[in-house]
């Protein structure tokens, strides 16, 4: 299959166009910077050069392709409207684009929000809505789509996508641990992230491609959830710092713009998504990853 896919060269991005070279599929990669386009180019990846904001381009790149895979993100989290901007205008292209093809468009979405008091599960539905809502409600817009003869599949990757040369939330928060010289936890800790390695994510999406039926919402959850106390605890430790605890009202100061995501609860199940499509993690957990050093010796 020929798959056309944005943030290809990011974290989960790189790692899973390998999956769906070893898979055989052929890729045509968006890119906006000579590196991308040089490293991508490195894989026998076809090369599209452009951006999210590049709308006639995005058009180009799903209308010649028999699948597309979105991945990319802005991820301006000091200015989200922009970010979320761009995330609703690229489904939506995607989305006209594809419809009435029965062609597949995977995209990346996220857990946060979808359920209050419990883990979240496959079967709730996104409480986001309109342009306004976190990612620009992109997965009730795309799952729209569905009635529109589009093979669309929601791709709820867990908050940390871990691993060593990560550089998301884990490595903010322990580059914050360096800053303050303690490895801090919002309130008790007992709020829990969901987690994955990144190579289980990455077959996650390889079958995702091959298996998920249109309108399917996905899990790349290994770890339902681990308690933020416990991932500070292992960060401290890998550094050789005290962990300690950070009151709420402290939390954007000492933690900036991630404070509020380390202070929610983020956990979700994903036994409805292993059992579709028989997809066993089996990459290291965070903790393991930390204690490794994915997060201090790079």
């Amino acid at each position: 299959m020929h798959v056309f896919v944005t943030g290809a060269s990011g974290w989960i991005g790189s790692a899973a166009v390998d999956e769906l070279l070893a898979d055989g599929h052929s890729v045509t990669a968006l890119a906006r910077s000579d590196a991308s386009a040089s490293a991508l180019e490195a894989k026998d990846v076809r090369v599209q050069r452009g951006d999210l904001d590049d709308l006639d381009g995005l058009r180009r790149g799903a209308d010649a392709a028999e699948a597309v895979l979105h991945l990319a993100n802005k991820h301006d989290f000091t200015n989200p409207a922009v970010s979320n901007a761009a995330e609703r205008a690229a489904v939506q292209t995607f989305g006209d684009t594809l419809a009435g093809s029965d062609r597949p468009f995977l995209f990346a979405s996220g857990i946060a929000g979808m359920a209050q008091g419990r883990p979240a599960t496959e079967s709730d539905a996104s409480p986001h809505h309109g342009p306004g809502s976190p990612r620009g409600g992109s997965e009730n817009l795309a799952l729209e789509f569905v009635d529109r003869g589009v093979r669309v599949v929601s791709l709820r990757f867990a908050p940390t996508v871990h691993g060593a040369g990560d550089y998301g939330f884990i490595d903010v928060i322990t580059t914050t641990a360096k800053r303050h010289g303690f490895s801090g936890y919002p309130g008790d800790g007992a709020n829990r992230w969901a987690a994955v390695h990144r190579s289980d994510a990455a077959r996650l999406v390889a079958l995702a491609l091959a298996k998920a039926p249109a309108g399917a919402r996905l899990h790349a959850v290994a770890e339902e959830g681990v308690p933020t106390r416990e991932i500070a605890e292992a960060i401290g430790q890998a550094l050789g710092l005290p962990a300690a605890s950070v009151s709420p009202e402290d939390a954007a100061s000492h933690f900036g713009w991630i404070g509020g995501f380390f202070g929610a609860e983020m956990s979700a199940e994903s036994g409805a998504t292993r059992e579709l499509l028989g997809w066993a993690p089996s990459g290291p957990t965070l903790v393991e990853d930390i204690a490794a050093g994915a997060y201090t010796s790079w």
